[in-house]
């Protein structure tokens, strides 16, 4: 009962980071970052719900297996450094609208996520697996904010 418990807790820590990050989104997805210049590989809106529901449930489950092998260590004090930066981004991104400091916030988060994702691989397989669409996605992220900023200076 105490490991569904904890699933739980970690299924409710990642959304409400997600939530946290949502409130800053929300207010400029619809008007400033729809009047941005973009390039042409930028995804349709509609993709990142569900990329970001996913991957938020993955980082849970991660977070989950590495505990119930490990306990509250470092591996997932590493964790939560990412989730704040996840949810720091969104906020210079879209709430701040500041494209270049969210760019600073992304790479520190790229990094995190890496060392997060190679402890947790060490401290079980699986967790390090489910960690690694995360990376590929802020990877792309990442080269996004960039261009968006170097096309909106």
């Amino acid at each position: 009962m105490k490991s569904w418990l904890a699933l739980a807790a970690f299924i409710i820590l990642c959304f409400a980071m997600a939530g946290l990050g949502g409130l800053a989104t929300g207010r400029s997805v619809d008007t400033w970052y729809k009047d941005l210049a973009k390039p042409s590989w930028t995804p349709p809106g509609w993709v990142f719900g569900p990329v970001w529901t996913l991957l938020y449930l993955a980082m849970a489950i991660a977070a989950w297996r590495v505990w119930h092998c490990q306990g509250l260590r470092w591996p997932l004090a590493l964790f939560g450094v990412q989730l704040l930066l996840n949810a720091a981004w969104s906020w210079l991104f879209f709430g701040l609208r500041m494209p270049g400091a969210a760019c600073v916030d992304v790479v520190l988060l790229w990094a995190t996520i890496i060392a997060t994702t190679a402890v947790f691989w060490r401290a079980d397989l699986a967790a390090g697996v489910l960690f690694v669409p995360y990376l590929l996605w802020v990877t792309f992220a990442m080269i996004l904010n960039f261009a968006i900023w170097r096309l909106n200076s």
